[in-house]
């Protein structure tokens, strides 16, 4: 069994704070056995921090929060950057193309671009697996919904912290039914489903802290993006 985070986000995100460095360290002091960064469209920080993983003890797992027309997906197991923009199917088919898996996290909080604002269930249930927690909620509703959505359609879960900080990795956990220390070993369990999934709530004075932090970097940075 390996206990894996799947949902987390460096300085390369827009309203990510640490470098991967830091995340690593956080994944291995809590006792993870892999991690994978997943910046919004950029993915040279997951490489990166596949790199550095064994030094931590952890195995990496490749990838990135791409931005579709519909919301947020993770594509994990990639080593290329899926464009953003494009139509939720025609990402999924770009994220396996590259023998990714395809995992949609909190796709009932449109709020924070959940797909389901823009696709059907029917669609959502073509994904590889649903992210059945996330740690960063208000109710715990979303994440209710979107587990017994899974379990109805018999989708793999997963959970994450969607850690914008450091101190955050490992607030939700996907234990992951193989003896193999892989990501590709990883990544096919999560496939085939054998997963169960624990987590806690971000508490709400993190969470606004992550929000205002990546609200000031995002005005930061449009500033010197204009001054360019």
């Amino acid at each position: 069994m390996q206990s894996v985070e799947l949902h987390t986000h460096s300085s390369l995100s827009h309203d990510g704070r640490d470098p991967v460095e830091l995340l690593l360290e956080q994944a291995s002091a809590v006792g993870l056995d892999a991690l994978a960064v997943t910046d919004h469209d950029e993915i040279d920080a997951s490489l990166r921090a596949v790199e550095l993983a064994p030094d931590y003890g952890l195995v990496g797992i490749p990838g990135m929060e791409v931005t579709c027309a519909a919301g947020h997906v993770l594509a994990l197991g990639i080593d290329e950057a899926i464009p953003r923009g494009l139509p939720f199917g025609e990402t999924l088919d770009r994220i396996r193309d590259q023998g990714g898996l395809a995992v949609v996290p909190h796709p009932f909080q449109e709020s924070r671009h959940g797909v389901l604002e823009h696709i059907s269930k029917a669609e959502l249930a073509t994904a590889d697996a649903i992210e059945v927690y996330n740690s960063r909620l208000l109710t715990g509703r979303s994440n209710r919904q979107a587990e017994r959505f899974a379990r109805r359609e018999g989708l793999p879960m997963t959970a994450g912290s969607d850690a914008h900080i450091a101190e955050m990795v490992g607030q939700a956990v996907t234990n992951v039914d193989t003896d193999e220390r892989s990501a590709a070993a990883i990544l096919d369990a999560i496939r085939e489903g054998r997963t169960t999934v624990e987590g806690k709530r971000t508490p709400w004075r993190i969470s606004f802290r992550q929000a205002a932090g990546g609200a000031k970097r995002r005005v930061k940075n449009g500033i010197a993006d204009f001054f360019q």
